[in-house]
């Protein structure tokens, strides 16, 4: 498991501020938001997200039957704050087998989102036909909030998203059959919002999805 801070858009070690430059810098992507080391999942592992970040911690809630959380990820630093964070669930595929969902909520630019999917990024706009009308809608934080199918990532994963809060949402799932969950119209809930419930979040094994270069 990694124990430094690394490249949210590629997994690549980052420099830390310093005499030449006053933000972290990847060689590849130039100033990012650092991605903070990912530790197991637990109701403390969350806890520390939820405390440090400027954006929605998503997370479908209530789970699926039989899913679990599986892991969390945030991407900034004790200075700005986390200004993107990604959480894993699992469990039992709409079709068998088991599926796996990592949704990110970040601000413009991080591209954190696109890393997960597989695409260029660093934002999803480009891979989204807006004109048409959405695949799925989600209930974010109360309010409906329509996703779109985004192209170009690998054919092993179903990747969605649109705008939640004035942030980015995607919702990345594996396998790509398991992308059927995404049109039951999953209820997400805001974390920061979720108070003493937290302490009911079922917990799983570490999901190596978050650990992907």
């Amino acid at each position: 498991m990694r124990g430094e801070p690394s490249c949210p858009k590629c997994g690549g070690r980052v420099r830390a501020p310093g005499l030449f430059a006053d933000s972290w810098q990847c060689d590849l992507h130039g100033t990012v938001h650092p991605l903070q080391p990912v530790i197991p999942p637990s109701v403390e592992a969350l806890s520390v997200v939820v405390a440090r970040t400027h954006v929605p911690v998503w997370m479908p809630w209530p789970l699926p039957v039989g899913w679990l959380f599986t892991g969390v990820a945030c991407a900034g630093d004790d200075r700005s704050g986390g200004r993107a964070t990604a959480v894993a669930c699992s469990g039992p595929g709409p079709l068998g087998g088991i599926g796996e969902l990592i949704l990110v909520a970040e601000e413009l630019g991080v591209g954190l989102g696109a890393r997960y999917a597989g695409i260029d990024g660093p934002d999803p706009g480009p891979y989204m036909n807006v004109e048409k009308p959405p695949q799925v809608k989600v209930l974010a934080a109360g309010r409906p909030t329509p996703l779109w199918l985004v192209s170009g990532s690998p054919d092993d994963r179903a990747v969605f998203a649109g705008e939640a809060m004035g942030l980015w949402l995607w919702a990345v799932v594996w396998p790509e059959q398991s992308g059927l969950l995404m049109y039951d119209e999953l209820v997400l809930t805001d974390v920061r919002d979720a108070g003493a419930e937290v302490e009911l979040v079922p917990c799983g094994a570490l999901s190596p999805r978050l650990l992907e270069p």
